[in-house]
């Protein structure tokens, strides 16, 4: 993906690019203050130009060394975004080596190697997910993942307004509410400041932002027809491959046992309502599987724990 990629396909890595080297002027107001990793990449590159090109000399020129920048970074952030689901899905209640196959098992998708091989900003994101899950799950003692979630979060993308209820009501057990709202306060100052300095510098108006996001909602009847053809089928199944036949199979399996015993019974009304704004997030931006990978804390913690009552009844079977 980061060698042979395309970018003709692909006006949000244009723009990411762009915004690395301090140039705003032509990129879409959709991503336009996404500055995180854009910022971090072009800060990266420059030690990397250094050496770019001994290593490899045949792509000096250009902006391989940029791109390499992002490829490093967003494999740094999905590979924390790992993390958070493995200690997601352990404190559920899966064992560490099922935990460990979910885990990889969710980082083969293609949406994964999209991420991590693109100069994009979707693997903060899906960070931001992760530690907003992980901090409901482990809640004493993770308040600095909530904190991070709701820091970074505004800055990360503008849906994030409809993941912050969520993080609000479910990390109160790591965060108390009076802690968190004052990071949410400088979460939204400082992406305030960056709207400002930003629209300041390329002379656009303040309600281009406001404009944009409400044109967002024609997307929602593009998204819906395009969940029920074929190809937008086949794009929701490509979000987790196969993995994702296990859970209904299991699901169904489940319901000849006692509730208590059942593979579900760790998940809730709280995973529900995570997946009701992927949900929202995958309507509202037309890319139904990039959107969809948002999933992947609640289908970790879904697939280790088929993974360990699978074992489980295999070792009582073995047994009997």
């Amino acid at each position: 993906m980061y060698r042979h990629y395309d970018f003709s396909y692909s006006p949000d890595t244009r723009s990411y690019l762009r915004m690395a080297t301090g140039r705003f002027d032509s990129v879409s107001i959709t991503r336009r203050y996404r500055v995180l990793v854009p910022a971090a990449a072009a800060a990266l590159a420059a030690p990397i130009t250094q050496g770019y090109g001994h290593v490899w000399p045949a792509r000096a020129g250009a902006l391989w060394p940029l791109r390499f920048a992002f490829y490093l970074l967003n494999c740094l952030l999905l590979g924390a975004a790992g993390a958070c689901w493995f200690n997601v899905a352990r404190l559920a209640g899966a064992s560490a080596g099922a935990a460990a196959l979910a885990m990889v098992a969710l980082l083969t998708s293609r949406w994964a190697a999209y991420e991590a091989g693109l100069p994009l900003t979707d693997s903060l994101y899906t960070l931001i997910f992760g530690l907003g899950y992980y901090a409901f799950r482990r809640g004493p003692g993770a308040g600095w993942a909530l904190a991070l979630a709701l820091l970074l979060g505004p800055l990360a993308k503008e849906s994030f307004i409809f993941l912050l209820p969520w993080l609000l009501w479910y990390g109160r057990r790591a965060l108390p509410l009076s802690r968190q709202l004052p990071v949410v306060g400088a979460g939204l100052g400082a992406l305030w400041a960056v709207h400002w300095a930003i629209d300041s510098h390329i002379g656009a108006p303040a309600t281009e932002s406001v404009t944009n996001a409400l044109a967002h909602l024609e997307n929602i009847s593009y998204s819906l027809h395009r969940a029920f053809n074929l190809k937008g089928m086949g794009e929701l199944l490509s979000i987790f491959g196969l993995y994702v036949f296990i859970l209904p199979v299991a699901y169904l399996r489940a319901r000849t046992t006692p509730p208590s015993a059942q593979w579900h019974a760790p998940l809730g009304l709280a995973e529900f309502l995570l997946l009701v704004v992927v949900a929202i997030h995958m309507l509202l931006s037309g890319d139904l599987g990039r959107m969809g990978y948002l999933a992947a804390p609640v289908a970790c913690t879904a697939l280790a724990l088929v993974f360990t009552h699978t074992r489980q009844l295999l070792r009582a079977t073995a047994q009997a």
